[in-house]
């Protein structure tokens, strides 16, 4: 089994990909926010005291964000949904696009494998 993890910069494809999982068999999938790390070096440029900048950034609804992928895969299912992450954003060697790996998994409890 393998931890495929899509760290997607491009939201707009969220329910995209999450289709083609659907598609393609798979039907769980976690999906969390998250910021890189450069966006959020980029946000503290301006240097505010540590609570004026903590509560900036709960406040700041503009402020950049992704969405991450989590799913639990039988060895078989990998390339499939790699393919169907592929199909919907296209390169990810592009700029900006998003980021695709693959973990192993040891052991799994509380899901249909």
């Amino acid at each position: 089994m393998q931890l495929l993890i899509v760290v997607l910069n491009k939201i707009n494809y969220l329910e995209d990909i999450l289709k083609e999982f659907n598609n393609c068999g798979i039907k769980g999938a976690t999906v969390i926010d998250s910021t890189g790390m450069a966006k959020v070096l980029h946000s503290h440029h301006d240097e505010d005291p540590p609570m004026f900048g903590s509560l900036k950034m709960i406040l700041n609804e503009k402020r950049p964000f992704n969405k991450t992928i989590f799913t639990v895969l039988k060895d078989t299912q990998v390339n499939t949904a790699i393919e169907a992450v592929r199909h919907v954003v296209g390169d990810l060697s592009k700029p900006d696009v998003g980021i695709l790996f693959t973990l192993p998994v040891n052991y799994v409890e509380g899901i249909i494998t």
